[in-house]
């Protein structure tokens, strides 16, 4: 691992420290845990964007998911 030394608001430093002492944790891995769960919403982030872009350059048409209607079973 590399170790980063970050800037922080005193506000913010103990409000995570009130936390990891609850979780039993590190500050460390406490923002460990932080960027990883940032990053991945980061990258649903830019997923659904590029699937919005998708739809808007290629609208779907009314016809478009008609031709599964006779597929369906509703069951008895």
């Amino acid at each position: 691992m590399q170790t980063v030394q970050m800037t922080l608001d005193e506000k913010l430093v103990h409000k995570v420290d009130q936390v990891t002492r609850e979780l039993k944790t590190t500050r460390s891995a406490f923002t460990r845990q932080a960027l990883n769960d940032a990053l991945e919403r980061y990258r649903i982030h830019k997923l659904e964007e590029q699937h919005r872009k998708g739809y808007e350059a290629h609208p779907i048409e009314k016809s478009e998911f008609s031709v599964w209607e006779t597929e369906q079973e509703w069951g008895d």
